[in-house]
């Protein structure tokens, strides 16, 4: 998710680019009632939203950062390095043991690798669903058994 105007200035003031007294400046003619801050922090955390609608967290994960890229870099490299020295092993007659490791090796890398993109990478989406009420006709009650014990 890409940062909004008022924490890109305020990234640009923590680096020093722009100056505090600019800052404020650029954000004095911002003005936000009360009222208008009740309705951003109670959207969509209090209100139960319709079914069938597409809920996006508010601070969604980012997957453009240079951390997130460098795992996967990683990961690509220890996956060949792993996978490609088991392969050599196979042809090799390695032992059961040392290949078995190398394989070990390969998935650990994997599921790292499936970690930092289910965190850090796929999007945060939820389908909102609600159980439809169930239909009992009226004539119903009148074919239930009752069971004596």
């Amino acid at each position: 998710m890409k940062p909004d105007k008022v924490t890109q200035l305020l990234h640009k003031v923590a680096r020093g680019d722009v100056s505090v007294e600019d800052a404020r400046t650029a954000l004095s003619d911002v003005s936000l009632s009360e009222e208008d801050y009740k309705q951003a922090v109670e959207h969509g955390v209090f209100d139960k939203p319709e079914a069938g609608a597409i809920v996006r967290a508010t601070l969604a994960p980012s997957g453009e950062s240079l951390l997130v890229l460098l795992v996967f870099i990683w990961g690509l490299g220890f996956t060949l390095f792993w996978s490609g020295s088991m392969t050599y092993g196979l042809f090799a007659g390695w032992d059961q043991q040392q290949l078995s490791f190398h394989l070990g090796m390969t998935l650990v890398t994997l599921i790292i690798m499936g970690i930092v993109y289910l965190r850090w990478v796929l999007p945060d989406l939820e389908v909102v669903k609600y159980r439809r009420a169930k239909y009992i006709p009226p004539k119903d009650p009148e074919d239930w058994v009752e069971y004596k014990f």
